[in-house]
């Protein structure tokens, strides 16, 4: 029994609705891995996620890990306040707020040089 469903809307766009949490994220990366693999550029969408925690945030980093490493763009909406807030206190934000592509690699040095 899953407590989250991952709907495929076509076109790369994604809706994540239930618990994104410690009891659901590792089912949630592997239910995303397949469907993202035939994905150049994904949107999700998390406006009916009812519960996280920061295993939901550790879920965004992985995906926009994953992105970067396999030359896709992946790009959020509606994050969850919660995990926001988790992202807001570690000062990660920034990375959920943009989005990830091949093209992004070279400019992430250049960005980093700015601080």
């Amino acid at each position: 029994m899953s407590n989250f469903e991952l709907s495929d809307l076509g076109e790369g766009r994604f809706d994540l609705s239930g618990d994104m949490s410690f009891q659901t994220a590792e089912a949630i990366l592997r239910e995303s891995e397949k469907r993202f693999a035939s994905h150049e550029v994904i949107e999700v969408n998390m406006s009916a996620v009812q519960h996280t925690d920061s295993a939901g945030l550790a879920l965004l980093l992985e995906w926009v890990s994953q992105a970067a490493q396999q030359s896709r763009e992946i790009r959020f909406a509606q994050i969850p306040e919660k995990i926001q807030a988790i992202a807001v206190t570690a000062e990660i934000d920034e990375l959920l707020q943009r989005s990830y592509s091949s093209a992004d690699s070279s400019s992430n040095s250049s960005s980093s040089s700015k601080k």
